[in-house]
C-alpha cells in the first residue's frame, strides 16, 4: 500500500507543477530596468513568479496563455506614500474619531481593492491613526482574505506631542485613544523604546514626522518638530532590525536634520532649498514628493469647506514643492513615486505621473520612479517593479504607448498580480 501511494504521488507531482505554469503574450513590453521596449514577447510564469521572457515564436502547450498581444505591458506600479487604512481626507478634523476600529478595517479593505484595480500592485503605507491597522491589512492581503497590493507598512507615526502625526484641533478635555498615540515621543530615550515597540509589532519600517504638516491643524510645515537625536534614535532601532526610517519633512531644515540623522527617504520635501537638494544627491537619500495632490486640496478643499489654515498651508507649499522637484530631477536625486493617497480618493494614484513629466522627468523616468526606483527604496529590487525572470508576475497592460502619452496609465484596463488576472477590463 505504501509503495502504491508513493507511485501515485510520483505521477501527480509533475501534473501539479505543470498546472502552475502560465504565459502572457505582450505586444510591447516596457522593461524599466533596462529602460527599453521589447516587441512581441512571451512571459513565462510559474506560480507567482516570472521565470523567462523570450521573443514570441509559437503558442505554448503546457499552460494557459493570457493574450495581451495588442497591448503594451509593463510591471505593476508602486506608490510609496499611501494611507490605505484611514478614511479619506475631509473637512472634519475629528474624522479619525468617528468610526470603530472594526468598521475601519472594511474601509481599509475597500481602499486596498481600489488601489490594486488602479494598477498599483505594491505600495508602501506610511502611517495610520490607529496603530497597526496597516499591519493587519497587509497580513489579510497576504493571506488571501481581501484583494489588494503587496504592502510595506509603518505601523504608527513617530511624532512629538501635538505634532504633525497627532489628531489635533480637538477640545482639550476630549481624550485621544491610546492606540492613536503609540508613537508619540518625549525625547530620544522614549523614541528608542517606542520605535522598538512599533517594529516588534511587525512594522516593515519606521515613519518619522520631522516637521509640521499641511493637513494637521495647529502645526506648520516649515517648523522642525523631532530633534536630530530623536530621529537618530529611530534610525538606530530600525538598523538593528535590518530596516530603515523615512521622514515626513516639508521644511528644508527638517529635511537636513533628518538626513544627518540617517533616514533613507524624505517624504514631501515641499520647502526644500538648494542645500537640501544637494544633500539628497550626495547622501543617496530618496525623495518621495506628492506633487499632484496640492491641486486636489485646492480645488476640492475649497469646494467642501476644508479649514482655512489647511488651504493656506497648501497654497504656500504646492508650487514651492514643484519647483524643488524640478531642481531635484535636474541634478539626479533619486525620486520614488509617492502620492499621499487618502488626501485624494484612492484609485486615482496614477494622476501624478503626468505631473512628474510636466516638472522635468521623461515618461520613462516617471515609470522607473513608480517601478524600479520605488522597489530599490523598499529593498525589493528584482522582486517588484520589474518584468524579468525572478520578478513577481505583477503586470499591467494598456492600449497605446505610455512613453508617448503617460496619461494612458491613469486608465489601466488589465491588471495581473502574482500570475492571476485580477482586472480584465476592455
Amino acid at each position: 500500500m505504501k509503495l502504491a501511494s508513493l507511485a501515485l504521488l510520483a505521477v501527480l507531482v509533475p501534473t501539479i507543477a505543470s498546472a502552475q505554469v502560465s504565459y502572457v503574450r505582450a505586444g510591447k513590453l516596457i522593461d524599466p530596468r533596462a529602460g527599453k521596449v521589447l516587441t512581441d514577447q512571451l512571459i513565462r510564469v510559474e506560480g507567482e513568479t516570472i521565470t523567462a521572457v523570450t521573443p514570441w515564436k509559437t503558442a505554448p502547450t503546457d499552460g494557459p496563455l493570457t493574450d495581451w498581444s495588442k497591448l503594451t505591458v509593463l510591471p505593476g506600479l508602486i506608490d510609496m506614500h499611501t494611507h490605505l487604512v484611514d478614511q479619506e481626507q475631509t473637512e472634519n478634523i475629528a474624522e479619525p474619531l468617528l468610526t470603530t476600529a472594526a468598521y475601519q478595517s472594511f474601509i481599509a479593505a475597500d481602499h486596498a481593492r481600489k488601489t490594486l484595480m488602479a494598477g498599483f500592485t505594491s505600495v508602501r503605507d506610511v502611517g495610520t491613526w490607529r496603530a497597526f491597522g496597516d499591519v493587519a491589512l497587509r497580513d489579510a492581503i497576504n493571506n488571501g482574505l481581501v484583494p489588494g497590493p503587496r504592502m510595506s507598512v509603518a505601523g504608527a507615526y513617530i511624532t512629538v506631542p501635538g505634532g504633525g502625526g497627532e489628531v489635533t484641533g480637538i477640545a482639550a478635555d476630549v481624550g485621544i485613544p491610546a492606540e492613536m498615540r503609540v508613537g508619540v515621543v518625549e525625547d530620544a530615550a522614549d523614541t528608542h523604546r517606542k520605535a522598538a515597540n512599533i517594529l516588534a509589532h511587525k512594522a516593515d519600517f519606521l515613519k518619522l514626522i520631522a516637521t509640521g504638516a499641511v493637513l494637521t491643524v495647529g502645526t506648520e510645515p516649515g517648523q522642525l518638530e523631532l530633534s536630530e537625536d530623536e530621529i537618530r534614535a529611530a534610525v538606530e532601532e530600525a538598523a538593528k532590525r535590518g530596516t530603515y526610517a523615512t521622514a515626513h519633512a516639508h521644511g528644508a531644515e527638517g529635511m537636513k536634520v533628518a538626513m544627518r540623522a540617517g533616514v533613507r527617504s524624505i517624504e514631501h520635501g515641499s520647502l526644500m532649498d538648494d542645500e537640501a537638494i544637494a544633500m539628497m544627491k550626495a547622501k543617496g537619500v530618496y525623495l518621495v514628493a506628492d506633487i499632484y495632490d496640492g491641486d486636489w486640496i485646492d480645488e476640492y478643499g475649497k469646494a467642501h469647506g476644508w479649514p482655512a489654515e489647511t488651504l493656506r498651508k497648501n497654497f504656500e507649499t504646492t508650487e514651492a514643492q514643484r519647483e524643488g522637484f524640478r531642481k531635484a530631477v535636474k541634478v539626479g536625486v533619486k525620486i520614488a513615486y509617492g502620492t499621499d493617497s487618502g488626501v485624494y480618493p484612492h484609485g486615482l494614484n496614477a494622476r501624478q505621473l503626468p505631473y512628474m513629466v510636466k516638472y522635468g522627468m521623461t515618461p520613462m523616468q516617471a515609470i522607473q520612479s513608480a517601478t524600479t526606483v520605488a522597489a530599490e527604496l523598499m529593498g525589493k529590487t528584482g522582486k517588484v517593479g520589474c518584468d524579468a525572470a525572478g520578478c513577481y508576475a505583477d503586470l499591467i497592460a494598456v492600449s497605446g504607448d505610455p512613453l508617448a502619452d503617460i496619461g494612458i496609465l491613469t486608465r489601466i484596463p488589465k491588471v495581473m498580480k502574482g500570475g492571476a488576472v485580477v482586472k480584465d477590463g476592455p
